[in-house]
């Protein structure tokens, strides 16, 4: 399950007062520090953007392809290991804006990892070491280290021998 802590609000739906949870101007920085990190070719760079500008933990050598989209208002709640690979127009969020209410989860992808072009990872998972999550899936819970896990709803398709 994935573990979120949880906010009610009181009127109007929650994305309605964003900016009663996370500075006006912190979206606008942050959002201009992605766009610029979703289309530029060099990896280092990227991950430069993503530690020092975002303040999210990025591992050595971890890939971000094209087009990805991290968290824009919680970006610092992101961890990401070693020598990890994140697909094309991949969605990684740490938090959800409700009716009622709204909630924040960091997010844990672990080293040697690889995620599939066209995934969306929702707050408060954890994807284990040398996990695989198959591309156009859903990761609505936690990802044991050495699972392949694909689909919407999320299930697993295999184990690694060391994990059965």
């Amino acid at each position: 399950m994935r573990k979120t802590e949880r906010y009610e609000v009181e009127g109007a739906n929650a994305l309605w007062q964003i900016y009663r949870t996370v500075s006006k101007w912190k979206g606008v920085r942050n959002f201009i520090c992605i766009q610029i990190s979703r289309y530029c070719p060099s990896l280092s760079m990227k991950n430069w953007i993503y530690r020092n500008l975002l303040g999210m933990k990025v591992g050595e050598n971890t890939a971000f392809a094209l087009m990805v989209m991290v968290d824009v208002f919680f970006p610092e709640r992101i961890q990401v290991g070693d020598n990890t690979i994140i697909g094309y127009n991949t969605t990684i969020l740490t938090h959800e804006y409700l009716i009622g209410e709204y909630r924040l989860g960091n997010v844990s992808i672990g080293s040697h990892v690889m995620i599939g072009a066209n995934t969306t990872i929702l707050p408060g998972v954890t994807i284990g070491d040398r996990a695989v999550v198959a591309a156009g899936s859903i990761v609505h819970k936690n990802v044991a280290a050495g699972s392949f896990v694909g689909g919407n709803p999320l299930r697993v398709i295999s184990r690694s021998e060391e994990e059965v």
